[in-house]
């Protein structure tokens, strides 16, 4: 049976009028961090309605929606100010619990994911273990129906706010470097685990330190064949550069040239150069619908089962390059004489030019988080030049 797309994006825009709380809208529309409070609410609201895990198959509690709806989905949820769904849970761990996991385990995670009852981290980094990610140390042994687990994980996102942690683990070194690493499940409140916030620029709290000591884990918390983490490990990057995890990025970035163009306006009278600051981003507009037309042949290529080749990492360095890009310009519009204010020191108030100069800060990261544009471009020129 044919689907009928249109209506497929009506049902979605009226749903997402209706059913997101304004007070939510508000706070993705402001630009501001979106916090655990709203990802939580927006999921279950998304999950009583059968929306929870749209990429998920039905049989687990997936909407079995095709690729073309998926991106629909994010793009509209996105041009209506609804929050991104969070990935760790419904994104990563959870496909990698459906694709390596035992019946049980899935039975005993993968609700608490769609549900939102558990809100997931991911420990991959380590000091000296970035780009280099199978040379990690932290280690576990087995004992008994346990893993011991010891060693340090570092620009862990959320995880003073998570309640489960997936990490990469040494459970073997006699092995080679990727052969001896598994990949296991663990509360966040099990003894023997701390968290130390890493302070950041943007003045928002997301990354972490965190220390595991003699941490002990039910060995069925591991998922997959042990010493075969780095497979689990392949399969969930591979996913998270797919183009349904970029599209709402692509959204987002329209919505705030939209709204930057209303900022400039604003600044029209003053000093500043409106038609400098339009031409720019138009400039950005340009680039993002070159994306968009790299995005909808990436979606093509899934669709008929065609290798994606570099198109993830195109679409991924030119997000990243574009989002640095917009919240420089926004620093331009609200220009110098805000530069100095930061939310936290405004007496809790959301200033409009706060929030940008806060993302100005955080988005710094954008060309790092994920591999970085570097990473990228090489493997752009390997795939075209063959190097």
């Amino acid at each position: 049976m044919s689907i009928d797309y249109a209506a497929f994006r009506r049902e979605l825009e009226a749903f997402a009028r209706e059913a997101c709380p304004p007070e939510i809208r508000a706070v993705v529309a402001a630009g501001q961090k979106i916090t655990k409070r709203e990802y939580q609410a927006w999921q279950k609201i998304l999950n009583d309605r059968g929306w929870g895990a749209p990429s998920w198959p039905v049989e687990v509690g997936g909407t079995g929606w095709d690729i073309r709806q998926r991106l629909i989905f994010e793009e509209v949820m996105a041009e209506n100010d609804c929050p991104p769904l969070y990935h760790h849970g419904l994104g990563h761990i959870g496909p990698v619990i459906i694709r390596f996991g035992t019946p049980e385990q899935k039975a005993r995670f993968l609700p608490r994911i769609l549900d939102g009852a558990d809100w997931w981290c991911q420990g991959y980094s380590e000091p000296g273990s970035g780009s280099d990610l199978a040379s990690l140390q932290t280690s576990a042994r087995r004992d008994g129906e346990h893993w011991v687990v010891n060693g340090q994980k570092i620009w862990t996102s959320h995880a003073h706010e998570a309640s489960m942690i997936y990490m990469l683990v040494r459970t073997s070194k006699e092995a080679k470097k990727q052969e001896g690493i598994s990949l296991l499940l663990v509360p966040m409140d099990t003894p023997g685990i701390t968290v130390r916030p890493i302070r950041t620029i943007d003045g928002w709290h997301h990354l972490n330190e965190v220390f595991f000591d003699e941490v002990r884990v039910r060995a069925d918390n591991l998922i997959g064949e042990e010493g075969k983490g780095w497979t689990c490990a392949k399969f969930l990057l591979e996913r998270e550069r797919l183009p349904p995890a970029n599209v709402a990025r692509l959204a987002l970035m329209h919505r705030q040239v939209s709204a930057l163009l209303q900022q400039a306006a604003q600044a029209a009278g003053s000093r500043r150069d409106f038609g400098v600051l339009q031409h720019k981003l138009l400039l950005c507009e340009a680039e993002l619908q070159g994306a968009r037309v790299m995005m909808a042949s990436a979606t093509d290529d899934l669709i008929h089962q065609r290798p994606l080749g570099v198109q993830p990492s195109a679409i991924k360095m030119t997000c990243a390059d574009v989002a640095q890009r917009l919240t420089t310009i926004a620093l331009d519009a609200v220009g110098p004489e805000a530069a100095h204010r930061f939310l936290a020191e405004a007496g809790g108030e959301e200033l409009p030019a706060a929030t940008w100069i806060q993302n100005y800060m955080f988005t710094r990261a954008r060309t790092i988080a994920g591999g970085t544009s570097e990473v990228q471009r090489n493997v752009i020129a390997n795939a075209l030049l063959g190097a």
